[in-house]
């Protein structure tokens, strides 16, 4: 928030932070067992002149750290000589996850993209969702949130525009710069939802996974940089595709266990009934063949090739036309 005596002295969560000054602590949510206190990790960098306050996080899945970088990364290049605004990073919002090496947090084994916004007397993750919703959400203007496909697979470059929000959210995914839109709604529970009900616009950014890259680390920077420059908050216009692809997202999931074998990249087109994988067993005899439900585009392939009955294997997408900037 924006103090009322000083209207560019910046408070969030313990932080209290001048103009052309920069900060970073922790928003507790519990103590661990080994007595270290746990909570939100936030960098913030105040600029000296009047704009938005955006909140850049990643860490949400505790194995997908391109995001955590580039969080990390952007808030020590900016300036807040010339910032325009408050640019707010978290760079891992999940830390139990994140010393797991895992999706969900090893406290509690929850999946902390599917709860928000949370339960304030739950595990954890429930508090810590509850937390953001109530320290973080109040203080910010608008929301990018970082993921990749993590260890378990990886995704084509893409932004998540939740449907029933797009006229509130369209303007910063459409300025991520990437291609596919994914218009978001079959699932619930992830950090833009609280943000988008409090009348704030948020996006997911998407982009690599199955190990760490340097080229993903890059995509995000360069998204975060182009939605500060389509807000006004530092110099420069943004850049706009002439159209971009709007595509909706369907889960194939294995119907046998076995050895999992990719035959279509990320961001692929495929034709209906094209072979996108298949699972053998230990003696290389096909168990299961993973197919193209239609024309459309592969979004996301498996990268761990152990896989379970049930595991998600393959995220396809039907493109629903084009969006004009």
């Amino acid at each position: 928030m924006i103090h009322e005596g000083n209207p560019r002295m910046y408070s969030i969560g313990p932080l209290t932070v001048a103009p052309g000054e920069r900060a970073q602590g922790l928003i507790p949510v519990g103590t661990s067992t080994y007595g270290v206190q746990l909570g939100i990790p936030l960098i913030v960098v105040n600029g000296v002149e009047p704009g938005p306050v955006l909140c850049v996080d990643a860490g949400v899945h505790g194995d997908e750290y391109d995001g955590q970088e580039a969080v990390r990364r952007v808030l020590a290049e900016t300036d807040p000589a010339t910032l325009r605004g408050t640019l707010v990073g978290i760079p891992c919002m999940n830390t139990p996850a994140f010393e797991a090496a895992a999706r969900s947090s090893g406290l509690d084994h929850l999946n902390l993209n599917r709860i928000f916004p949370g339960d304030a007397d739950g595990s954890y993750s429930l508090r810590l969702a509850a937390t953001f919703v109530e320290q973080v959400v109040p203080a910010i203007d608008a929301l990018v949130d970082l993921h990749t496909g993590g260890t378990f697979g990886e995704i084509a470059p893409l932004v998540i525009v939740q449907g029933g929000y797009e006229d509130l959210a369209t303007g910063i995914g459409l300025a991520a710069g990437h291609q596919l839109v994914w218009k978001g709604g079959k699932w619930g529970g992830t950090v833009r939802h609280p943000t988008l009900a409090a009348g704030k616009p948020a996006i997911t950014i998407e982009a690599g996974g199955g190990t760490y890259r340097e080229a993903t680390v890059e995509l995000h920077l360069g998204s975060v940089r182009n939605i500060m420059r389509q807000l006004g908050m530092t110099d420069g216009e943004p850049e706009l595709r002439d159209t971009y692809t709007a595509v909706t997202g369907t889960f194939a999931r294995s119907g046998a266990g076995g050895f999992f074998v990719g035959h279509a990249e990320p961001g692929e087109n495929c034709k209906e009934g094209d072979l996108i994988g298949h699972i053998t067993d230990h003696y290389g005899n096909t168990l299961e063949e993973v197919r193209a439900p239609q024309d459309g585009i592969v979004l996301w392939v498996r990268r761990i090739r152990t896989v379970h009955p049930g595991d998600e294997v393959v995220i396809f997408g039907e493109a629903q036309g084009e969006i004009q900037p």
